[in-house]
């Protein structure tokens, strides 16, 4: 809201319907339902609200932990000589067990799938120590040796039974591609670690939906303003370092 020239009531529902709404909403229907006239000034309120919805010092997920990453966009399926991008944006996915739902989540963008990355992602995401499920892929081959009590699930199939080996990451993948798809119908791939960081706000947020409003606001103190030039800058100096 840093000099802004819109009303605060605008600032204040604008974080209010991004924050309680259901599906989300997306910069068109943020326009129609609080009259904005300019789609460009919707875009940039959800944008600068999505940059206020990562805690600066979040706490890793604990205990027990399940990994995995996936593509966006097309088929999500292991191919045969490793994991292909073909163009599409490498989502790491990172869920804490909790009985026989999810806990806390972590998405992450990732470069590629190799040893470094994974291990990278592992690291930066979940406490030393916990117990850590895969799959067989070998890019989780050294997370044993990081610190963590890793237990990959090897198989020539991602299913069990019918059933797949990681339950909770695949749920949460495949509850981002239809959030992408059905509220926002596809997102850039340069700005696609804004709404990874919304989808996870949502997420560990989803039973305390006026909590989560409150949050926002006071993440919103916390965080350096970022003006529209700033918004655009970063995404595009992202999406060069993920192209190499």
């Amino acid at each position: 809201m840093h000099k802004t020239h819109l009303p605060l009531t605008l600032w204040f529902w604008s974080a209010y319907l991004v924050s309680t709404h259901a599906p989300g909403i997306s910069a068109l229907q943020l326009r129609r339902q609080l009259g904005v006239g300019r789609y460009e000034t919707a875009w940039m309120i959800l944008h600068k609200l999505r940059r206020a919805m990562v805690a600066p010092e979040r706490e890793p997920l604990t205990d027990e932990v399940e990994v995995d990453e996936a593509f966006l966009g097309g088929r999500d399926t292991d191919l045969r000589g490793g994991r292909q991008r073909h163009g599409k944006p490498l989502v790491g996915v990172a869920v804490e067990v909790r009985g026989q739902g999810s806990g806390r989540l972590r998405l992450q963008l990732l470069p590629d799938a190799s040893a470094a990355s994974l291990t990278r992602f592992v690291s930066s995401t979940v406490a030393p120590g916990a117990i850590v499920h895969t799959d067989g892929w070998h890019g989780y081959d050294r997370v044993h040796a990081t610190g963590f009590d890793h237990r990959p699930q090897i198989q020539g199939s991602r299913h069990r039974g019918g059933r797949f080996l990681l339950p909770r990451a695949h749920r949460a993948i495949s509850n981002l591609k239809t959030w992408l798809q059905g509220t926002h119908h596809g997102v850039s791939p340069k700005h696609l670690p804004v709404y990874l960081d919304e989808f996870v706000f949502r997420h560990n947020r989803r039973r305390t939906p006026l909590a989560a409003f409150q949050t926002l606001l006071g993440l919103g103190t916390v965080h350096q303003p970022t003006t529209y030039d700033e918004i655009i800058r970063r995404a595009e100096k992202g999406a060069a370092e993920q192209t190499g």
